[in-house]
């Protein structure tokens, strides 16, 4: 049975329609109407082998943040509706990515508790996009999975290639923790449950 999740979010700021295969192929069809963001997007199907389908419309005429805020969250419960329950899967996941000069580590826990720990000293803009709200997106995301992460680049001088290197290690850390393990009955807790 196919893992998938399908969000329609909309506010007076955004209007999302999200469709989250877990089980893919890495195929994808984006469009936020930010390119930066939608390259970030399809880096993140393509490696983690998610099955992403977004059309996302937004105030970007103001700025960038509440769309990709939103996608963001929108993308959180797509993935919480595509994982009803924590049974069997691997629940931890982990990767460091480089990307050039730039290297990213990054872990996740599929945890059932929020929270995300952010060290990437990024600021400045790369063309139209502000790299502070690659933040928000993950932040986003967190709340909605109620999943632990945390996002650490330890060197690097590029912001596209600091962007680029956190988008293909969630892919690769999420990919881990999502993935099923016969010996695994339950959820992966001593509590029995998370």
């Amino acid at each position: 049975m196919k893992r998938t999740g399908t969000v329609k979010r909309k506010t007076k700021e955004t209007n999302i329609s999200i469709k989250l295969s877990i089980d893919g192929e890495g195929y994808y069809e984006v469009s936020t109407g930010i390119p930066f963001f939608d390259h970030m997007l399809h880096l993140f199907s393509k490696h983690g082998f998610f099955d992403l389908q977004i059309e996302a419309k937004g105030d970007i005429e103001v700025d960038y943040h509440h769309t990709v805020e939103d996608v963001g969250i929108a993308l959180g419960k797509a993935l919480t509706q595509a994982l009803p329950s924590f049974d069997g899967i691997q629940r931890y996941g982990q990767a460091i990515v480089p990307m050039d000069e730039s290297l990213c580590l990054l872990a996740i826990d599929i945890s059932g508790r929020p929270n995300l720990v952010w060290k990437t000293n990024m600021q400045g803009k790369i063309g139209t996009f502000d790299v502070e709200v690659v933040k928000e997106f993950f932040k986003g995301f967190v709340n909605e999975s109620k999943c632990t992460l945390h996002v650490n680049i330890l060197y690097g001088e590029n912001l596209h290639h600091k962007v680029e290197a956190i988008f293909k290690a969630f892919a690769k850390a999420l990919r881990q923790a999502l993935t099923r393990d016969e010996r695994i009955k339950g959820a992966l807790s001593t509590k029995g449950s998370l």
